[in-house]
């Protein structure tokens, strides 16, 4: 039986420094990177994911990276048998695994072994609430009934958050028992201990002028050439989840002329700050996460105030 994998995780969304600050930790902390992206799994997707670079490699090892071609298929749970096989070689090397990147969906899967109990979540199960939650009444009624029999629950899912606050009704209205009950028991059923570091931004202006000035590079170091390549090799095929990558889809109708790559590379920079709002609201939804912010008063901390930071709260915990 093996025991509890002791490891780092250090999240956030698009642009926001994880690479710099990951790699700065790991020199600091003997550790080993595993890559928490579902995009840089794909061989031959370098410069519009943001893989780390030759010279990054060289400085820190990397695991989970370019381990299949972008049109097969990967879930989540190929994800957590081979990042755990990673994890378990780094740690009995007497290394630290550190998980790095902005999926959500891989951190969840790796932190949560979920039981037979739960119910599978019904799309009907939300009509049949007495409430009108198109309303803000509608919607507070419905968080209050959530606070009465689950408080922990109620704490870390916010009243607009309608359907995570009906889910985790449903699932109390099915089993009798609680959503933060299950999310203890599969906890302690994981395969990690885990300290979760994840960057967040009070101003995300900031946040998005870092995003745009970052798609400027990428296209400056040849991801239009590099999407060519992929499309011209038929890599990037329809319903593949590679072909829906953020930076690649959007460059398809300017190299097929159908629109102009100014055009395109708007649309790339619109997408990339959807994405990073999504996984802004994803990872402050983790009540155990330890948030860093990113800027302060209004401007950017720099690299090495947050990596301070960072590794004071590890050496606390660790």
């Amino acid at each position: 039986m093996h025991g509890k994998i002791t490891a780092i995780a250090i999240t956030g969304p698009t642009a926001s420094g994880k690479t710099a600050l990951s790699l700065k930790l790991a020199e600091a902390l003997s550790g080993e990177i595993i890559s928490l992206d579902s995009m840089q799994i794909y061989r031959g997707m370098d410069i519009g994911t943001a893989k780390a670079t030759a010279e990054e490699r060289a400085r820190v090892r990397h695991h989970m990276l370019d381990i299949i071609p972008p049109t097969a298929d990967f879930s989540a749970q190929d994800y957590k048998r081979l990042a755990t096989e990673c994890a378990r070689d780094i740690a009995s090397r007497g290394r630290l695994p550190i998980f790095v990147g902005g999926t959500g969906l891989y951190l969840d899967t790796l932190t949560r072994n979920m039981s037979d109990e739960v119910p599978e979540a019904s799309r009907d199960y939300i009509d049949t609430l007495p409430y009108d939650l198109t309303t803000d009444e509608g919607r507070e009624a419905l968080h209050k009934r959530l606070r009465e029999v689950d408080p922990e629950s109620a704490l870390a899912i916010h009243k607009n958050n309608v359907r995570r606050v009906a889910r985790a009704l449903e699932i109390f209205d099915k089993t009798g028992k609680t959503k933060s009950y299950f999310d203890a028991l599969s906890r302690e059923s994981s395969d990690f201990d885990i300290l979760h570091i994840t960057l967040d931004f009070q101003e995300r202006e900031l946040l998005y002028e870092r995003i745009d000035e970052r798609v400027g590079i990428m296209m400056s170091e040849g991801l239009l050439s590099e999407v060519q390549t992929l499309a011209s090799d038929g890599l990037l095929k329809d319903g593949t989840t590679a072909a829906a990558a953020i930076g690649y889809k959007e460059l398809l109708p300017a190299i097929s002329g159908d629109e102009t790559l100014d055009e395109c590379v708007e649309k790339i920079k619109a997408a990339s700050r959807a994405y990073a709002k999504r996984q802004l609201t994803w990872f402050r939804h983790d009540s155990e996460a330890h948030r860093i912010m990113c800027d302060k008063d209004g401007r950017l901390r720099t690299p090495e105030d947050i990596f301070t930071e960072a590794l004071c709260y590890i050496k606390t915990r660790l």
